[in-house]
Order: structure tokens, then sequence, then C-alpha cells
């Protein structure tokens, strides 16, 4: 320890009422000796008189002894600690003071004192140096009485209000504090007294009279003050302002909450709002979000700032947040187009990129905007609003909209803190709005995509009633790779199709897209069902070895790979029905009496993959019956699904009948969350029956002059089903399919017509070569045949069956009177 430090320490623990007086002479010899020094250093005067002060001390200090009667000489004096040695050698530290003593005839001696430390509570300061000590510090200082009512308080204390210290005495902390929380203090304040326990530390938020429009906070700390008895006279407290900090850390926790509510969803609208319910009531009393409207719409706006015009400029309000109800009338709802006039603030800041603040509005000014919900424009006096900050909303060097926060009355103006801050929330706003409207514009694309992918609606047709619910797992696109679709058939029947690609999202989507497209241009070739999926699985695995992609991946054509298929044709004339299945669950049927069943169909691999051959199984439908084809993610439970759990709770939610719509979507909401695991897709067909009037049948002999005979019956046919106007063509077509199906095949032939919403003629016969349509030249005399029947009818077609094979030939009965 230095000398000048000793030197200050001694000066602050010196205790001269209890100092053990000596004498020295001006070489450092102990001349005199007193009862106090024998009591601290236990030598007899004899002992000690004669002696070198180095005797008496410490080796150590023992050393500096002549630099200490040298500094005395030519300072006057000395002041510091020492290390004194006891008589029994016992070490001691004391504080010691020499200083001059001069005597009558002129020479000098040095009087010494020595004050023992260790039991020394420091120096007993007077009562004026402890009240310049409390009196000039810069913290607030006051002293209470047991009562809680001021006797004391320095001047720093007047900066937080209540006026000076004399005006204090004898007030409660509530006379001179209204603003601030004065129960919660004067509870501290109690405890301390009942308990003696200090309390420190002790933060307080309120309103202080010194700034009543402005939060404040305090750190406060108690201390009881006690008599000589130990008994309570009163409190002593200090106040520190921390109000920076704490606004600080206000600061800080707005920013935190910004971070965690605002961008939740990729949602604008919902973004904007939850920018203004983040800033309401911490920064501002009432806000509002203003977009582009190309914004909304997911559109690029032009870069930087907008460009300066003289007309007004129209964006919509996207999100606004009142601390009060009392705005209602003077917000304009979201959605509602907000035009700013030329040459105001939100208008400059749309113009310049910049922010604006004011912390005082003229109190006469009207709103910004050209118009108003209730006709008239308002005041700021009349919403009583006087401060106001406007931001622009920026992201990648583009502005998107303006967000702007007003204050009332009641609170302090906004000041250049304020605006940092605005300013920071609104940046990390901007940036998630941007985020929602990139995604707006590419979910926009995705979801056109997919509306032209799937089936805008199925077509009409009179074989089966059907309803169909989709749910992706990927709820931000809302596109997946489940598909279904009905696709109508030759001779009244159709073809009812559920399929699922891997994956999620757009890739799958597109995936999907071509798959489906590659099953009705199947379907169209009159394929039986497992003859249908050995096609697509050869298309599947061509296109991924071409792609090189790997079974199960996303991405271009080899999504495709590993896909799963189930392809059931429906006839409503016998209620026959056939299906096969590529790595795909198996339908439910749900039987006429509510019943439910599960088909018992053989399961082929998954498309692409390869393996045996597909099977199809075969049954018959009572009419009413219903289908119910599903993806795997109808069954999923989790991440995982087992197959005999999952067709329970299936065929629990398909007990609960109803009309098809609705019984379709409570099947799906049973059994799938709002989010679910994966993709499902759910088709459900209800069957029908052709009635006996509506189909007729004969068989003919393979003989040229049943032609005439078949013409006969067609045409009588016609006449009872009220259909004479087709009588002609129908003959034509009759004609020439029987006559071909004697001159080329062999084996019975039957002749059917169907009555449905088109008239349908077949022909079956036992031939196994399908028929060409010819251009003959017209030298030819024959070859027109089916030329004149493609141009007499709305389509026609060749279809293999077991016995043979079937042309068809279809008229429309849209046209005809009813």
């Amino acid at each position: 320890m230095g000398a000048d430090e000793v030197y200050g320490v001694a000066r602050q623990r010196f205790d001269v009422a209890d100092a053990a007086p000596l004498l020295l002479d001006p070489r450092g010899v102990v001349t005199g000796w007193t009862s106090g020094a024998r009591r601290l250093l236990a030598y007899p005067a004899a002992e000690a008189v004669g002696r070198k002060l180095a005797d008496l001390l410490a080796a150590e200090d023992a050393q500096r002894a002549p630099d200490l009667v040298e500094r005395c000489r030519r300072e006057g004096g000395w002041t510091g600690l020492l290390t004194a040695r006891r008589r029994d050698g016992q070490l001691v530290r004391v504080a010691a003071r020499i200083a001059s003593a001069e005597e009558a005839h002129g020479g000098s001696r040095w009087l010494m004192l020595l004050s023992e430390l260790a039991d020394a509570p420091g120096w007993d300061m007077s009562r004026t140096v402890l009240e310049q000590m409390a009196a000039g510090a810069p913290v607030g200082i006051a002293i209470v009485d047991t009562d809680l009512r001021f006797v004391w308080s320095n001047a720093a204390l007047e900066q937080f209000g209540g006026g000076p210290a004399a005006r204090r005495l004898g007030l409660r902390f509530a006379d001179v504090q209204p603003g601030m929380d004065a129960q919660a203090v004067e509870a501290q304040m109690r405890h301390v007294l009942e308990t003696g326990e200090a309390v420190i530390g002790y933060e307080h938020v309120g309103h202080v009279r010194s700034a009543p429009l402005r939060e404040t906070a305090h750190m406060l700390s108690f201390t009881r003050l006690e008599d000589d008895r130990g008994h309570p006279i009163g409190v002593y407290y200090t106040v520190v302002d921390m109000t920076e900090r704490h606004r600080a850390r206000q600061r800080l926790a707005l920013l935190d909450r910004a971070g965690e509510s605002i961008g939740r969803s990729l949602d604008l609208t919902r973004t904007a709002q939850e920018l203004a319910d983040v800033a309401v009531p911490g920064l501002a009393d009432f806000v509002t979000v203003d977009l582009l409207e190309s914004v909304l719409r997911g559109a690029e706006p032009a870069p930087g700032p907008l460009a300066d015009a003289e007309e007004p400029v129209e964006l919509r309000r996207a999100g606004y947040r009142s601390a009060q109800d009392d705005l209602a009338e003077a917000v304009i709802e979201i959605g509602e187009v907000v035009a700013f006039r030329a040459g105001t603030p939100p208008f400059r800041c749309l113009a310049t990129g910049r922010s604006w603040r004011e912390e005082r509005l003229d109190p006469l000014t009207r709103d910004w905007t050209t118009d108003t919900p209730s006709g008239h424009l308002a005041t700021f006096r009349e919403l009583d609003l006087h401060s106001v900050m406007t931001v622009p909303i920026r992201s990648r060097g583009t502005t998107l909209g303006i967000t702007t926060f007003y204050r009332r009355h009641h609170r302090e103006s906004f000041d250049e803190e304020d605006l940092r801050l605005a300013e920071d929330l609104v940046a990390r706003a901007a940036v998630c709005v941007d985020n929602a409207r990139r995604y707006t514009r590419e979910r926009d694309a995705a979801l056109v995509l997919q509306r032209s992918l799937l089936p805008h609606r199925l077509p009409e047709q009179d074989a089966v009633e059907v309803a169909a619910c989709y749910r992706p797992a990927d709820e931000l696109t809302g596109l997946g790779g489940d598909w279904y679709d009905l696709i109508p058939l030759s001779g009244a029947r159709v073809a009812l199709v559920v399929g699922e690609v891997p994956g999620h999202g757009i890739d799958a989507a597109a995936a999907m897209g071509q798959l489906r497209t590659a099953v009705r241009t199947l379907a169209a070739l009159e394929l039986p069902p497992e003859e249908v999926l050995a096609h697509l699985d050869d298309l599947v695995a061509r296109s991924a070895r071409e792609e090189g992609a790997e079974p199960g991946t996303v991405g271009s054509a080899g999504t495709q790979w590993g896909s799963g298929c189930l392809y059931v044709v429906y006839d409503p004339v016998d209620g026959g029905c056939s299906m096969a299945a590529a790595g795909h669950p198996a339908p439910a049927v749900v039987l006429p009496d509510g019943s439910v069943m599960f088909v018992d169909l053989p399961q082929g691999p998954p498309l692409g993959v390869g393996g045996p051959p597909f099977e199809a199984a075969e049954l018959t439908l009572a009419e009413g019956s219903t289908l119910a084809l599903h993806t795997d993610g109808l069954l999923a439970r989790g991440e995982t699904w087992a197959v005999d759990a999952g067709r329970e709770r299936l065929r629990r939610a398909l007990e609960r009948a109803g009309p098809l719509e609705s019984y379709c979507r409570s099947v799906v909401d049973a059994l799938v969350p709002a989010r679910p695991y994966d993709d499902v897709a759910l088709l459900m067909a209800r069957t029908k029956r052709l009635g006996t009037g509506q189909v007729a049948a004969w068989d003919l002999p393979s003989d040229p002059a049943v032609v005439a005979d078949a013409r006969r019956r067609a045409t009588r046919q016609l006449a009872h089903w009220g259909l004479e106007e087709l009588a002609f063509t129908t003959e034509l077509v009759v004609s020439e399919l029987v006559t071909n199906a004697i001159r080329y095949a062999t084996g019975t032939i039957r002749l059917r017509l169907i009555r449905e919403r088109a008239l349908v003629c077949e022909v079956l016969d036992g031939g196994a070569t399908a028929p060409h349509l010819r251009h003959p030249r017209t030298t030819d005399e024959g070859g027109r045949g089916l030329l004149l029947v493609s141009q007499l009818t709305q389509r026609w077609g060749t279809r293999f069956v077991p016995e043979g094979k079937i042309i068809w030939a279809e008229q429309s009965l849209a046209d005809l009177p009813e």
C-alpha cells in the first residue's frame, strides 16, 4: 500500500478519543510515554523511553521508519497505517498520526497518536460532515419517521417532483407523489420498520409529478434507523432514476414480442394485424397498417420509393389496433381502400421512403385521407390524438406500404428513441410482409396449377352419385400428391380413380397431374382395370428411368415412381364392378342396409417399382351401395398407420350415413385432423342401376337376312322411348354395325340399346380384331360403313370383353325436345 493510500485510509478510520499518545525527538527516539501507550503496547515507561521508533514496529515498517521521520521534518507531520510490535511480540495494526510539538525555547518534538484498528468502526464523522455527504449526494435520499412522514430529504430528491425539502416535512409519500403507487412503497417501509430487514433494489414504475405524462421507473432501497437502545426511529431510503434502463428493457421486450408474434403465418392481412397488435399499447395508442394493392395481390412492386405525383395514392387497410374502443367510427375497416392526399405526411413517406415524426400535431389538422367511412373528415382534436409517427414498410429496397403510430393526450409525445424503435419494429415486420407477399404470389400460382390438374367438378352421369373431399398436408401451399377422378366410359359405365404421388407441394402436384392425364388417356382405350395399371406401370417406370429418379423421390417425372393408384369400373346396367390396385388401400363398401365391408382386393406393387402382374377383383353391387375410395392418409394416426386399426376407425365413421356431400365431409372430419400428417383424398360413389325400361337387347344369328329385322326392332324400341327423331340415324348405325359383325366375326351377335344421357347402340360379336376407320376413294364400292357411323354419331369406339369385342356408338339426347 502506497504512502498516499495509507494516508487516505488512516484519515477515514482515525479515532482521536481512543488514541494512545507518545513523544518523539527529532531523530525518532521515544522521549515521553503515557498510560495509553502502555495499555496499547504493554511496555513500561522505563523500557520504552530511549528506544527508537523502529524498535516498536514490525520489521517491514521498521525499515521505513527513517523515511517517516524525514517526511515529518519536511511536511510537518504524517498520518497513515502502521503495524506495531507489542512487548510480548504480538503484532497490532494501528492508525498513526504524527504532529509537531513545539517547545518554548524553540526546540521541537513530535507528538505521535496511535489508535488500534481491530475493533474500531472507523472515523466518527461529525453531523456536519454527514449532512454534507447526504445533502450533496446525486442520489435522492430521504428519512421518514415511524408514521412514515418526511423528517429530512436532500436536494437531489427534488428532481423527482414534490417540491423542496422544507415543503415535504410532515407529509406522506402519497402527498408528494400522487401519481405513484404510494401504497406499495409505504408497504415496503412498514416491512423494514417491523422486521429491521433492509430492502435493496425495489423497482417502482409510475408517474411522478415532475413528468406526469411519462412513465418513469425508480430503484428504491430502504434501511431502518434505530436509537442507541435499538428502537426503530424511522426509515432511511434512497431513490435512483432507472427510467432509461426501464425504457430500454421495454424496447427490447417489445422487439422480442415482435419476433415471436409477427410472421407466424404467411397471410398478408394477418401479418399486418400482428404488427398493429404488438405496437399497442406498448408503443402507441392507435396503429394503422396500410399496404399497396399490388402487394396484397402478391405482385412485385416497383423498387425504391413510390414516384411523387399530384394524385392521391391508394392503399388498402391491412391492419389496425386501438387501445380504446372510442376510435371505431374513425377507423377504416380491414380491406377497405384508404387514399392519402398529395402532400400529406403519409404521401411523402411513400414518395421518399423516409420516416416522419411530429411531436405536437396542429389540433385543427384533419385526417390525411380523402374520405372516411362516416363521410366526414375528423380532426385530430376530435380523436384526442396529439403525436404521430409514420414509418414506410420497406424490404429489399422496395416500399410495400406504411405504418402510422398515434398517441393520445394522456401520454407524452413521441421522441427520437420512439421513432427508432418504430423503425426497428416495422423493419422486422417488413421482412415478414414481403415473405407473405411472395408466398401469396407463389401460392396463387400453385393453386392455379392444382385447379388445372384436379377436376373442377366431376362429370354428370347416371351411373353413380358422387362426392369428393381433399385435404392436403402442406398447409402453406395447399398442394399435395393425392388425387381423384371420375371418367365416363362407353355403355353408361364410369371409371372411379384415386391415386397418391409421394411427397407434398408443387412438385407432387405436377407429378399428380401427369399421372392423372395418363390414366384418363388409358381409360379412353376401354381397357380393364388390371391392364390400365399395367400400362401405367410401364409408363411410370420408363419416365423414371429417363429422369434418373430414385424410388419415392420428389422431382420431375421421377416423382411418379412409387405412386399408388386404385382403378374401379362400375356398370349401372347390371351392377358389375371391377377393380385393381397398385400399392393402394382397397376401397370400403357401405351396403344399402348400412353395414360396411372392405373389398378383398389383391394388392399390386406401387407404380414403376416392378413385381408380379396386377390382378382384378370383380363383384356385383346392389343399387344404393356406396363405394369409398380413399388414400392411405385417411387411415393414418399420427405419423404412422396400421391397416386393422385404421379400417376399424373408418368403419365406425362410415356407419353414420347421410346425404352424400355432408357424409363425405363428416368422414374426413372424423378421421383427419385440421393439419393432417399426410394428404387425404376421399371419393364416395353411391351406385345407381339403369331401369329395365332403359336397356333393350337382342341376340341375333350370324345371317345377313337378320339386318333388316335388327333395324325394325331398333325402330320399335325408339318409338317406345319417344325417340322417333333418332330412328333414321339409328337404323343406319344398326345396319352398319350388325353387317360388319356378320361379315367379319363369328359366333353369336348381340344388339343392345341403352337410353341414358345419350342413346347408345352396341353390337357384340366374337371377333378379336378391332375395326379401322377408312377413307375410301370415290371408285371404291365398300368401306364407308364406319366412316358413316363416325359422321352421324357423337362418338364411337371399340372395347374388348371376355366374349369378344363390342363396337358402340352414341347419339346425344341433349338437343331433343322434351
